[in-house]
Order: structure tokens, then C-alpha cells, then sequence
């Protein structure tokens, strides 16, 4: 079994992925770096409209073991499956060409040699404990485990903007999948006990303190199974409504809407592409305030601001689906603070901001609803926010 699809199956050591290395590889790795998944507290769908978002890096990792080859080859192999080692070459990075989870790192890998940086072949062994398909930004983690690596290694010297950016540009030229810059930001400038306030317009990031444990609080994500990707149409057609939004109402970005101002928008949209738009103005606005409720009354206060957000999601963005909508709602009916979808939607998981003497019953209750409803038993497990990338060994 993939360790991506057990949740809360440990991680590799450094030390056995370096000798796992070794044994596929035949000689040693140059070192074993780590990026974090991340879960998303709040702010969805604002990223790529220039708003804000508060994500958090989990303590679910991609780690990879790399050394650096002589030779223009490239070889892949994953601790996961049984695809074998994946074998290419420099020359033949061309967006749309790769396959499974190895369009990642040669993503990374094309995009840097995009920027002009001499990416050298190399060998590299994956492995990830960051769920499959959950929203929990899988494959955000192995792109920033790897340009970690390949920035120590080349020695480009990219700060994290200039990563960040890096692996948008993967993402949305190699990949295919048009993502903005949260989750990267999330995994490269992560810390321990804090989210990430980011600025999606000009990369201003400022970390906003975010403790469960002293509140008396567990945040529980439930892993629907539904998977999603974010290279299908459901994605894009959203971000194209709230392109055509900005552009009918005379701005750069949806950013610049008010809330005061969505009377008059309504006016002058369509009624879907309104709801798109009343969708991002009003979670812009929700995130500043959860960040403003964090940085005073602390985290039992957000809930609300949780439960609103899953009910735009719902009913304006149009992301959720059966499973999340039940996990949110069973949760609040038996304990939870406030509950909504993470990610980018049409799957994935849910959040559950829960007091610890609730946390059994919401998991007993959501288990025996998704019983009940027929659909595939649900991965619950709790997260902590936890340091972003780095090298560790």
C-alpha cells in the first residue's frame, strides 16, 4: 500500500530513504530534502483573483533523496507503486509529455531551466505521506521538496518568492493545471504553530498565530476519497468566471471588489457569474477577519467564519459535493466550532475546527453518516501546523 494512501502512516526516515537510494540507485544520494502539504484554513479560490488566503503547512511530508549525475539522464522512482524507475532525459522535458506523479518534478525541473538555471541530470526517490487527491496540495509537496533540492545542489540561490513562482510556472506550463501561489507559499514559508497570511497580488506573506492544542481545539481533516484534479474543466471554468467578472466590472482583479459594492455588480453580471464574484469578495473579507480574530480573541472564535465560508463554497462557487457537504454538516451537528471544504474542490477533504472532548464523537459521527449514505469510509485525522521546506540530511 502507498504510503500516501494510508493517512497517518509515518514518513520515511532520511536515513532509510538514503539507503533505499542507494539500493535502487547503486550509489548515494547527496542529500534528502522535505516539503509539507498544506491544508488551507480559509480563503479559497481568491489566490489566482489576487486576494488573501491563510493556509498553514501540515505535518504530512514529500521527502527526496537526490544526487546529481554526470550525464543529461533523469531517473524516478517512487517508494509507492509499482511503476519501476522512470528514466528520461533533459532533452526531453516538453510540457505535456510526462505521466503520474513524475510531471512534478520534471515540471520543476523545465521550469528552472526555463529561468536559465543549469539543471543537471539526476537520480531521485520519492516518498510522501501527504494524501493522494484529498485537497491537501500532494503534488504542491513534491514540487517544493524538489526545487529545495535542486536550489542547494545548483546553487541558484532562489529566495522563496522566486520558488514560489518557479512552481506556479510548473504547475500551470508543464502541468497543465492553473493554480496560483498559495500552496507553494504555504510549503516554502511555512512555521510551526502559525498560518500563512498571504498576499496574493504582491507575495507579502506575515505569519498569524495558530495553536490548537492550548486553545483546547484539534483541527480534524476528513479525507472524503472523492478525488479531484485540478486540471480538469470544473477549475478552469470557475477561474474564467471570475475573469470575466473583473473584466465587466472594470478591474484588474476581483481583489479590488468590496463587499459594499456587490449590490451594484448585481446589476450588471449574470447571475452565475455574480455568485462566482460574490463568492471571492466576500471570502477576501472572511480571511481578514479570521486573521484579525487569531491575532486577538484566538482560534475558538473563527468558527463562524468556517461555516460561512463552506456555504459560499456551496451555493455561490459551486465546489462542494455530497460527501464534503455531509462531513461539514455532521461535524457541526456534533461538536465542531465550525467546518468547511479545503482545496480547490469537487473533492477532497473537509476541516472540522473541534474542541478535544468532541473530537471522538464528530469522527464516530461522520464515519457512521458516510455508512449510512453509502459512500467509501472517510481518512480522519488531525493536523498541526508545522515547518515549511527544508533539507534533512
Amino acid at each position: 500500500m502507498s504510503s500516501q494512501d494510508q493517512a497517518g502512516t509515518a514518513p520515511v526516515s532520511a536515513h532509510d530513504l538514503a539507503a533505499r537510494f542507494t539500493e535502487a540507485f547503486g550509489g548515494a544520494a547527496d542529500g534528502v530534502w522535505q516539503a509539507p502539504g498544506r491544508v488551507n484554513l480559509i480563503g479559497e479560490h481568491t489566490d489566482y483573483n489576487e486576494g488573501f488566503v491563510l493556509p498553514f503547512a501540515i505535518d504530512r511530508t514529500a521527502r527526496v533523496a537526490v544526487a546529481v549525475r554526470p550525464d543529461r539522464t533523469v531517473r524516478l522512482l517512487s517508494t509507492y507503486g509499482d511503476q519501476g524507475i522512470v528514466t528520461t532525459s533533459l532533452d526531453s522535458l516538453h510540457p505535456g509529455t510526462a505521466k503520474g506523479w513524475t510531471k512534478y518534478p520534471l515540471g520543476v525541473m523545465w521550469a528552472l531551466r526555463q529561468r536559465g538555471i543549469d539543471v543537471p541530470g539526476l537520480d531521485l526517490l520519492l516518498d510522501s505521506t501527504v494524501p493522494l487527491g484529498a485537497g491537501l496540495s500532494s503534488s504542491h509537496a513534491i514540487e517544493c521538496a524538489v526545487i529545495s533540492a535542486l536550489n542547494d545542489l545548483t546553487g541558484a540561490g532562489l529566495g522563496a518568492e522566486e520558488m514560489v513562482l518557479a512552481t506556479q510556472r510548473a504547475e500551470n506550463d508543464f502541468v497543465g493545471a492553473p493554480t496560483g501561489i498559495m500552496d507553494q507559499s504555504a510549503s516554502l514559508r511555512g512555521a510551526k504553530g502559525h498560518a500563512v497570511f498571504l498576499d496574493c497580488r504582491d507575495q507579502k506573506a506575515a505569519l498569524v498565530p495558530f495553536e490548537t492544542e492550548p486553545a483546547g481545539l484539534v483541527l480534524l481533516v476528513i479525507d472524503t476519497k472523492v478525488s479531484h484534479s485540478h486540471a480538469d474543466g470544473g477549475y478552469a471554468s470557475r477561474r474564467a468566471s471570475c475573469e470575466l467578472g473583473a473584466e465587466v466590472l472594470g478591474v484588474k482583479a476581483l481583489r479590488d471588489v468590496q463587499v459594499g459594492d456587490l449590490e451594484e455588480a448585481a446589476g450588471l453580471l449574470d447571475e452565475v457569474t455574480f455568485r462566482r464574484v460574490r463568492h471571492v469578495v466576500t471570502e477576501n473579507d472572511r480571511v481578514l477577519q479570521t486573521v484579525e480574530l487569531l491575532d486577538g480573541a484566538g482560534p475558538a472564535a473563527i468558527g463562524p467564519l468556517l461555516d460561512a465560508s463552506h456555504v459560499s463554497m456551496r451555493d455561490d462557487f459551486e465546489i462542494s459535493c455530497p460527501e464534503l457537504d455531509l462531513a461539514v454538516d455532521t461535524s457541526r451537528a456534533n461538536g465542531a466550532l465550525g467546518a468547511r471544504m479545503t482545496g480547490g474542490g469537487f473533492g477532497g477533504a473537509a476541516i472540522a475546527l473541534t474542541p478535544v472532548d468532541a473530537e471522538q464523537q464528530v469522527r464516530t459521527a461522520v464515519a457512521k453518516a458516510f455508512s449510512d449514505a453509502g459512500f467509501k469510509a472517510p481518512d480522519i485525522f488531525t493536523v498541526s501546523p508545522a515547518a515549511g521546506a527544508m533539507r534533512i540530511a
